[in-house]
């Protein structure tokens, strides 16, 4: 049953002051108001880019060509659903969703939540340390568990941006999400994929749920699309914008919060089409229709291309989706940390923590079974984020749908009933998935 719930605005200490740090002219144009919302979304898609995506897409174009792109349209449109809401919920409540967890659950279930939230952003985390050490060891040779260790100093870009501020924060990740997609476009270009069968691939198949294998690749796709720790950063971050405490302003910012997600994760799709578009191109249509690990992709791509330069594009990529993916996990462990238990450390300090809780299990199992159990790894962290996922998801879609909490802003019905449907079946696929990897 629903507590009080705090007012609007309140709790604004937890995210320091950055809070409504970011705001437009006085008197400016609504071009120039939008302006101003423009970033948080370009944080919450480099979630979307992660080595579990890169795996799963590699392995989807490989195998299947280009017949799984509506997976990654679909499991797109969905999550800027979801990411909508997210940000709903921030300007109807003035909370973000950790903070609206302890404001309307108990406290047994705010501890359990918070517990299963802090073990996605772990499970998060290593993947992206063994996607950046993966990345490192195919650019410059270096030993995955060396790769590893070399990770721990992006502390000191999170110190860096602790100093700079959030705006310059959002302009570095825009700057490496512009890294990837030049790298992705070169490596396009050089691939010359069949655009008319890519069309194709956009428009549903039965096939997808008739062929077992295909279906478990479209599972994976779907299923590693949206996680968790987006849906507590989303509401958080667009609480860095200013708006005015009036019905009007914050549905302006609603609008513009859901303008600024949805072109940034149609972005995020962008590139992880590209990535399966370039895989099935390179490899699907070449007879190699068993390429799943990341590493083996990078070595076919040079003789298959016929340009050592697509090899090194691709490991580039892969070293910026790990550095972008580091610096939002660690914004999204503060606001769940501090939403939920009210517990606050400094990025830097909370980065550092997060990474060495990472980096020892990952150096460990290199160092016991090779780097043989590194995609295992990702697979494992994959399952445990399945697990994580309902527990974000399910309080949202709550939330967003109460009057008590959102007041004039609650989300329309269809919106809810839709979302719901999405949040069920997403954690069903999610059950299958953890399912298969355990015992399948």
């Amino acid at each position: 049953m629903l507590q009080p719930m705090t007012p609007p605005n309140a709790g604004r200490d937890g995210f320091s002051a950055a809070r409504g740090s970011v705001r437009a002219r006085q008197g400016s144009g609504f071009f120039v108001r939008f302006l101003s919302f423009l970033g948080p979304g370009y944080l919450v898609a480099t979630g979307y880019m992660d080595p579990g995506n890169w795996a799963t897409a590699i392995a989807g174009g490989s195998e299947f060509g280009m017949r799984l792109l509506f997976v990654a349209v679909l499991s797109s449109l969905m999550a800027i659903l979801l990411q909508a809401l997210s940000a709903r919920l921030a300007f109807g409540s003035g909370l973000d969703l950790a903070q609206a967890c302890r404001a309307c659950l108990p406290r047994w279930a705010n501890i359990g939540l918070w517990l299963t939230q802090e073990l996605a952003i772990l499970a998060t985390d290593l993947a992206e340390v063994i996607g950046t050490a993966i990345g490192l060891q195919l650019l410059f040779g270096l030993p995955l568990w060396l790769g590893a260790l070399v990770t721990a100093l992006d502390v000191y870009l999170v110190l860096a941006f602790e100093r700079f501020g959030f705006r310059k924060l959002e302009a570095f990740v825009i700057a490496l999400l512009l890294v990837i997609s030049v790298c992705f476009a070169i490596q396009l270009a050089l691939a010359k994929p069949d655009w008319q069968e890519a069309a194709q691939g956009l428009t549903p198949s039965l096939e997808i749920v008739r062929d077992p294998k295909m279906l478990y690749l479209a599972l994976g796709i779907l299923g590693a699309t949206v996680m968790p720790h987006n849906l507590f950063l989303h509401s958080g971050i667009v609480q860095t914008r200013y708006v005015a405490a009036n019905d009007s302003a914050r549905r302006e910012a609603m609008h513009f919060a859901l303008a600024d997600s949805a072109i940034a994760l149609v972005f995020a799709l962008v590139i992880n089409a590209s990535i399966l578009i370039l895989s099935a191109a390179a490899f699907h249509s070449h007879g190699h229709v068993e390429v799943a690990e990341i590493g083996d992709a990078y070595r076919l791509l040079a003789p298959m291309l016929g340009a050592p330069i697509a090899a090194k594009l691709f490991a580039i990529a892969l070293i910026a989706c790990g550095l972008n993916s580091s610096l939002t996990a660690t914004l999204a462990g503060q606001l769940i940390m501090d939403g939920f238990i009210q517990m606050r450390f400094s990025p830097a300090i909370r980065r550092l923590i997060t990474r060495t809780l990472t980096i020892a299990p990952a150096v460990a199992v290199l160092w016991i079974a090779g780097e043989s159990a590194m995609s295992r790894m990702i697979v494992l962290s994959q399952v445990v984020l399945s697990f994580a996922l309902p527990f974000a998801i399910l309080p949202l879609v709550w939330f967003t749908a109460s009057r008590q909490i959102m007041g004039p802003l609650t989300a329309p019905r269809l919106t809810t009933v839709i979302a719901a449907i999405i949040g069920v079946g997403i954690s069903v696929l999610n059950v299958k998935l953890i399912y298969d990897s355990l015992f399948g």
